[in-house]
């Protein structure tokens, strides 16, 4: 874990792609800009855990294929 200090203006960069800029800081609320790779996926904490749970239960609910018509030989 790493705990940093930035002021508004400020950046810090993730690996080769990443930046996140401290736009404003106003009471207890940051306002951060993030530039990443279209591939890579940037989610508010409380959104990636909603997907997350989606995916969960998609992938525990019993697989429902539609029935095919045979075909006469």
């Amino acid at each position: 874990m790493l705990i940093l200090t930035r002021k508004a203006g400020q950046n810090l960069v993730i690996g080769d792609n990443i930046t996140v800029k401290v736009l404003e800081i106003k009471g207890d609320a940051v306002k951060i800009r993030i530039e990443a790779p279209k591939e890579v996926a940037v989610n508010r904490q409380e959104v990636y855990e909603a997907i997350r749970q989606a995916n969960r239960e998609a992938a525990l609910k019993k697989a429902e294929l539609p029935r095919l018509p045979l075909l006469n030989k």
